[in-house]
């Protein structure tokens, strides 16, 4: 069963040594995260699992590990080889700098279908009488003239739904999320976010967001649940 969860996003940027003269610029998302995994580590779960897009859908165990060396900074994060995508990489990265020692890293294909996240998901919480995930995964990219993508007049309006969703823990308005807008929107924590809501069905936890930011044209959200 579910009892808390946390929301955070994965730019590289998060990273202090991949930020470098620039980490000053997310030093209050960075606290934000490291509060929501504070918040997860402090439930006292049985297992802490982190949840992430991907290429496809897999589990890896406790020692798998990733690596920053595509963006500038040759860090790996966790035991080579090199295995695991950039979000569960960034998660595996905040986790440990959370002191959490997650059991595994589920990565969800980024085009995998709702049905299919929402029942992942379920089976994960059913699966340990005590689990807290970690779901970690970034909003729009096409907000602003300054987004990597090209700007689209929905992507804002998308993410504030996202927000309101993470808010309050609403399983319904996650699991209804539409993968074609998502896509579109280079949105690439809806897999995440919609595995999160098949774990959370039923939990009857409440919800708290603790960041929502468009730095760099993409949106961010750091939520806790419990």
């Amino acid at each position: 069963m579910l009892i808390s969860a946390a929301v955070c996003p994965h730019p590289p940027l998060l990273v202090p040594d991949v930020a470098g003269g620039a980490a000053a610029e997310l030093d209050p998302l960075r606290a934000a995260c490291d509060r929501a995994v504070a918040e997860l580590v402090a439930a006292g779960a049985d297992e802490i699992v982190v949840i992430g897009a991907g290429e496809r859908n897999r589990v890896h165990g406790a020692d798998a590990g990733g690596s920053l060396a595509g963006y500038g900074v040759p860090m790996p994060v966790g035991p080579a080889p090199a295995v695991l995508p950039l979000s569960l990489t960034i998660g595996r990265w905040l986790a440990e700098r959370g002191g959490a020692a997650p059991s595994s890293y589920v990565e969800v294909a980024h085009d995998a279908r709702p049905e299919e996240c929402l029942v992942r998901g379920a089976e994960l919480a059913a699966s340990v009488p005590r689990l807290a995930v970690l779901a970690v995964g970034d909003g729009s990219a096409r907000r602003t003239t300054t987004s990597p993508g090209r700007v689209d007049d929905r992507a804002i309006g998308f993410d504030t739904s996202v927000a309101a969703a993470l808010a309050d823990a609403d399983v319904e308005a996650l699991s209804a999320l539409d993968p074609r807008l998502a896509e579109d929107l280079m949105a690439a924590g809806r897999a995440a976010w919609q595995t999160l809501a098949g774990a959370a069905d039923g939990a009857g936890l409440s919800g708290r967001l603790l960041a929502h930011e468009a730095p760099y044209g993409v949106g961010y959200f750091v939520a806790s649940w419990g």
